[in-house]
């Protein structure tokens, strides 16, 4: 990473200042890059640069000269018309023969002859020179930087087709929140973070440690039978920005789910809302806490029944779980505390959830849930018809209100 930052530095540098040198200054510049790296810096410069190896180095034969013969030669950079044509005026067909492998689609190639493959700098360059136009990699490179092309990768962007509803079913839930916060009752956003493996597997980002000293992990991300996976369930508490999240081992249901959310009361709830009548739920609209879940439903009527209360459930539309509260809320600060550390146990990553916090003086607490969750139970219709389930009038299927059944 710390090289992929020197090398954009100086790519950067080169191209602000590279129009206003001449050849002998451009490859003097470039040797001074390249001792003041030190060890590798040659390699470093070239990757950045395009130049050569043996201009860098030539370069740096020229540095080492005294100072009063280089000034000497300070006004000729080459003997006049010395030195080789550049390839783009040797062989002028060679970018357009370039620009096509690289964006076949807009050139109209029905059949671009790279369409499948990783387009690499080696690759391209093969490609060029079975198309008669030989050339190596690193001039590749160089032609790709001078016609505005970088490395770039994928961006999340595009949300696909959205609900027409989509817009007002936020103000829905928005409105809905905001009643529950004037009563003084709980609203609550929910939802299952990314599962995680259990062992000595690479975790993304950096932590500090002695230099030189990287914690070593495997190699290969592959599930140890022993340890297993977490999942991760969290319920955050809106009102008073605290969170809870069950750390599972067997499997996301709907059970589980409600479940979490049942000790999210116990351990942390009932504390904060005392004068309980009604809950609000805001969840996505699949997975385990998904609308169409039949299961999610049942749990939620045990759960009803259980605390007596109203349980008044909204979804959020499809493909939009990002605007979950707690995604921004409590899962990104949780995933920015455990950064660069293995999660080499289950009850590592329960310690560093509950480490979580944030200047904004959000509370974070977590535990194991060592129960076995079926995946293959089913809620007939006959089930389904006994619950309390009252369809809100607008968008029933997102909203509705889980009644307590009356104890017989």
């Amino acid at each position: 990473m710390a090289d992929a930052r020197t090398i954009s530095g100086i790519r950067q540098k080169f191209r602000s200042l590279s129009v206003e040198f001449d050849e002998r200054a451009r490859r003097q510049w470039a040797a001074a890059e390249a001792r003041g790296l030190g060890w590798g810096g040659v390699t470093k410069v070239a990757q950045a640069t395009g130049m050569s190896r043996t201009t860098i180095a030539a370069g740096l034969r020229e540095l080492a000269l005294p100072r009063k013969v280089r000034s000497v030669e300070a006004g000729r950079i080459r003997r006049p018309g010395g030195g080789r044509k550049t390839l783009a005026a040797t062989d002028p067909d060679l970018l357009a023969a370039l620009e096509a492998l690289i964006d076949p689609g807009s050139r109209g190639d029905p059949q671009p002859p790279l369409r499948w493959t990783c387009k690499s700098t080696r690759r391209l360059a093969g490609e060029l020179s079975r198309q008669r136009h030989p050339v190596s990699p690193n001039t590749v490179a160089m032609l790709l930087r001078q016609s505005g092309y970088s490395l770039q990768a994928n961006r999340k962007r595009r949300e696909g087709a959205s609900h027409p509803d989509r817009n007002a079913q936020f103000e829905f839930i928005n409105a809905r929140v905001h009643e529950f916060l004037r009563r003084g009752q709980p609203a609550i956003s929910v939802d299952t973070k990314k599962k995680e493996l259990v062992g000595d597997f690479r975790n993304a980002g950096r932590t500090w440690r002695p230099a030189g000293t990287p914690e070593e992990v495997r190699v290969h991300d592959f599930l140890d039978p022993e340890l297993g996976k977490a999942i991760p369930y969290g319920v955050y508490d809106i009102v008073n920005n605290q969170g809870w999240v069950s750390v599972g081992i067997s499997h996301d249901t709907a059970q589980f789910a409600v479940n979490s959310i049942r000790t999210w009361w116990m351990r942390m709830g009932r504390q904060r809302f005392p004068r309980l009548r009604e809950m609000l739920i805001t969840a996505d609209g699949g997975g385990s806490n998904g609308h169409r879940s039949r299961l999610w439903k049942l749990s939620l009527q045990e759960l009803a029944d259980e605390l007596g209360i109203r349980l008044r459930v909204c979804h959020f539309p499809p493909g939009t779980s990002k605007w979950n509260k707690i995604e921004h809320r409590l899962f990104s600060f949780i995933t920015s505390n455990w950064r660069g550390r293995p999660l080499i146990s289950h009850q590592t990553i329960v310690n560093l959830i509950a480490g979580t916090r944030t200047r904004a003086g959000l509370v974070v607490k977590a535990a194991l849930d060592r129960k076995q969750y079926d995946t293959e139970m089913k809620v007939d219709d006959e089930t389904l018809a006994r619950l309390r389930i009252t369809p809100d009038p607008f968008h029933g299927e997102w909203n509705y209100v889980i009644t307590p059944r009356r104890k017989s």
